[in-house]
């Protein structure tokens, strides 16, 4: 039996036409929203990252560690993170730190590897929620400026200048 030869005829290539014609269709329609959702600034953009209200409180004499608290913002539509805080003022490592409370109302700190910052809203440390621990290694006085570096997962790194504040100011 010999093999006949592909001959297009018109029932043949009106088949083919068919069954291309669904994939084809499904690809433009599918590139042609996700066109339209980039364009209308919905799909998404690079976290933001603005740091204000620093501030670190004035240390009690024979305390070896104190508290810096910012204000973090990300107005961009993804997520990121704090992974890590340093400064040329500060001999020491620099931690970051979450409150927890215990069943008979007293509190602890725990470190925290990161802090999360969602897509869109603020982180603000307080002394009842987050901060930066910092070790103790000048005198500071009310009012001084301490250099910061907030390192961020994807946000690269931001400077701030953190005021010294005697606790209990501005806590909240």
């Amino acid at each position: 039996m010999t093999a006949r030869p592909w001959i297009p005829t018109r029932r043949r290539l009106a088949d083919t036409f068919v069954a291309a014609i669904a994939p084809v269709c499904a690809c433009v329609l599918a590139l042609g929203g996700l066109s339209a959702w980039a364009a209308s600034g919905n799909a998404g953009s690079p976290p933001r990252i603005g740091v204000t209200h620093a501030r670190l409180y004035l240390p009690s004499t024979g305390v070896p560690e104190t508290a810096a608290f910012f204000r973090i913002t990300n107005t961009g539509g993804a997520p990121d993170r704090l992974v890590r805080v340093t400064s040329p003022a500060v001999a020491g490592p620099i931690a970051l730190s979450r409150h927890k409370m215990n069943k008979g109302s007293s509190a602890y700190r725990q470190i925290a590897d990161t802090l999360p910052i969602p897509a869109g809203s603020t982180l603000d440390m307080s002394p009842f929620t987050t901060d930066v621990t910092v070790p103790v290694t000048r005198r500071w006085k009310t009012g001084d400026l301490v250099p910061f570096t907030l390192h961020f997962e994807y946000g690269g790194s931001i400077e701030a200048l953190a005021v010294v504040v005697r606790p209990g100011l501005n806590d909240g």
